[in-house]
C-alpha cells in the first residue's frame, strides 16, 4: 500500500513537472533572441526602407489598416488614410526627413505578437533635429509582421 502511494505521488509529480515544461515550450516557441532579430529586421524594413526612402507600397504593407498611432505632438490617429496622407505630405517636402533607431528591446506578447520599446532620432537632410521614445505593438498575421499600435512620445529637439 505504501509503495502504491509513493508510485501515485511520483506519477503526480511527473505529470505536474511535464505539464509545466510542455506549456512553457508551447507558449514560447520562438526564442527571445530570434524574436528580437525578426522585429528589428521589420523595424529596419519599415523605417530604413519604407519611411526613409518614401516607399509607399511597403509602408502600406507593414502598417495595419486599423492602425492606432498615439503621438505626443499630434495626439491620436486611428485613420489609415490620414496616416497615408501624412506619409505623402512628408515625402513631398523639399527636404528629406529620416528616422534612425538608437536602441530597442523586444518582448513577446503571448501568441499575438511582440512589443518593441526604444529610442529613435529624426533627421532633416542628414541633420539631427529630434529625439524621442516609442512603443510599437507588432501583430503576427498570416505569417507576416504588421504594426498594429504605436506610441511615439517624449520628443525633444536636439
Amino acid at each position: 500500500m505504501k509503495s502504491l502511494k509513493i508510485f501515485n505521488f511520483t506519477l503526480l509529480l511527473l505529470f505536474l513537472f511535464s505539464n509545466t515544461v510542455f506549456s512553457q515550450e508551447a507558449e514560447n516557441p520562438v526564442t527571445e533572441k530570434a524574436l528580437q532579430n525578426e522585429i528589428l529586421k521589420m523595424d529596419s524594413l519599415f523605417f530604413n526602407v519604407a519611411f526613409n526612402k518614401c516607399d509607399l507600397t511597403l509602408y502600406k504593407k507593414i502598417m495595419s489598416p486599423d492602425i492606432e498611432f498615439y503621438d505626443d505632438r499630434s495626439g491620436l490617429n486611428t485613420s489609415f488614410d490620414v496616416e497615408i496622407a501624412s506619409f505623402k505630405d512628408r515625402c513631398s517636402r523639399p527636404f528629406a526627413v529620416t528616422r534612425q533607431l538608437v536602441s530597442a528591446t523586444v518582448h513577446v506578447l503571448g501568441d499575438y505578437g511582440a512589443v518593441e520599446i526604444g529610442v529613435h532620432e529624426f533627421y532633416e537632410d542628414g541633420k539631427k533635429v529630434q529625439r524621442g521614445k516609442f512603443i510599437i505593438i507588432w501583430e503576427r498575421k498570416d505569417g507576416s509582421w504588421i504594426i498594429k499600435r504605436t506610441v511615439s512620445y517624449d520628443h525633444e529637439p536636439v
